[in-house]
């Protein structure tokens, strides 16, 4: 069977959107309690319990946690496929095996349970977790280093979604991006950080097959106060993961299943197995540049403009009560050379109207826009309607 068809009829779709809680997940790890060891780590600053899952019993030490920003859930989605792909016995098994003999595996699968609930980066106490690494302020973040220290990782998997407005000078949207962090302000090529350069590496020749030139690299500029950055300059190689966008795809579903490959083909499972990647193919991947945007107008008539224009629309995301809803905004007008888009529109040289019928304005919350002249919607909410 082919990875993709497993994923197609398998994937955790008890786990779906944006917004994903300690509601969501305690019951998936309920009934894995008799297959996983699973255990409560430590609790977050309100309380709430903060969950820990032991996968394997190989020599090899893996330390992964999701949601340290409350809000990017997609790789906690992936690592519940992941958990669910464990657990069957139809397909892969040798591979399966293979791996639970070499590998243990710890994953936090929601270490802002706070934030997550609010549907916030940071925690409770408004404290952005990845920034917390040196003074450890916050319970959550002494969770994780009490889990790091015990454990002793030789790999850890620090897993996070990026916005949608990354992509690269030729046009491709980033879609998955990845780093190996700096462990000095020298950005010194250590043992630990050309180890996840090569995992990195592997990860991008699998991923080519699905998102051909649409993986990215983050700047590796140094941060002592970020936990991967941290953990690296401890000796122990450290992987970014950023879930970005895809198309269309706004509920990240299609995105998951990009970073569900990507464990995959970290430990060599359900891909052809190839010689070892150097670490110098980490840096063929392109860096990300913030050089898109989800919705761009071209050739539109602005009075304050003597030639026709260009309008960028992105959304932002706000919370209302557990729905998700995304606001467009225009963000900037202009020739806007060099910037893309998922959807775009050649307006032709027409005046267009927000949907106060308002003249366009940057920093603007719309629901629609709309042709002056002739009184028809060109956005309404997530849909380019012409």
């Amino acid at each position: 069977m082919k990875i993709e068809d497993w994923y197609c009829d398998n994937f955790e779709s008890k786990l779906n959107g944006r917004y994903i809680t300690n509601k969501h997940i305690l019951p998936l790890l309920e009934d894995y309690k008799n297959l996983y060891e699973i255990s409560v780590a430590g609790h977050s600053e309100n309380e709430i319990p903060i969950s820990l899952v032991k996968i394997g019993k190989g020599p090899k030490v893996v330390l992964g946690w999701s949601q340290m920003h409350g809000n990017e859930a997609t790789t906690t989605k992936a690592l519940f496929d992941l958990f669910k792909f464990m657990s069957q016995k139809d397909f892969f098994q040798e591979e399966i095996d293979t791996f639970l003999n070499n590998y243990t595996l710890f994953i936090i699968p929601i270490l802002n349970p706070d934030g997550a609930k609010l549907y916030t980066r940071e925690n409770k106490n408004q404290i952005d977790l990845n920034r917390d690494a040196q003074n450890l302020s916050q319970s959550e973040s002494r969770t994780l280093r009490k889990i790091f220290d015990e454990v002793k990782p030789s790999l850890c998997l620090n897993m996070h979604d990026q916005r949608s407005i990354y992509g690269f000078v030729d046009g491709n949207a980033a879609t998955v991006s990845f780093l190996s962090p700096a462990a000095d302000k020298e950005r010194t090529l250590t043992e630990a950080r050309i180890i996840a350069m090569q995992h990195i590496a592997k990860i991008n020749d699998v991923l080519q097959n699905y998102i051909p030139g649409q993986v990215g690299r983050y700047h590796d500029s140094y941060n002592p106060e970020c936990v991967g950055d941290t953990f690296q300059q401890l000796g122990v190689p450290t992987i970014l993961f950023e879930a970005g966008h895809f198309q269309q795809d706004y509920q990240r579903e299609k995105t998951r299943e990009f970073i569900f490959y990507s464990l995959l083909a970290l430990f060599d499972i359900a891909f052809p197995k190839k010689d070892k990647n150097s670490y110098k193919e980490y840096f063929t991947i392109p860096e990300n540049l913030k050089n898109y945007n989800d919705f761009i107008l071209k050739n539109v008539s602005v009075r304050e403009f003597s030639q026709p224009v260009s309008i960028a629309i992105q959304y932002v995301e706000t919370f209302n009560k557990t729905k998700i809803e995304l606001i467009p905004i225009i963000m900037d007008i202009g020739s806007l050379k060099n910037r893309y888009a998922y959807s775009e529109k050649d307006m032709e040289g027409t005046e267009i109207l927000t949907n106060s019928h308002n003249n366009l304005t940057v920093g603007v919350d719309i629901s629609e826009i709309f042709n002056k002249y002739e009184d028809l919607a060109i956005i309404c909410k997530n849909n380019l309607l012409l």
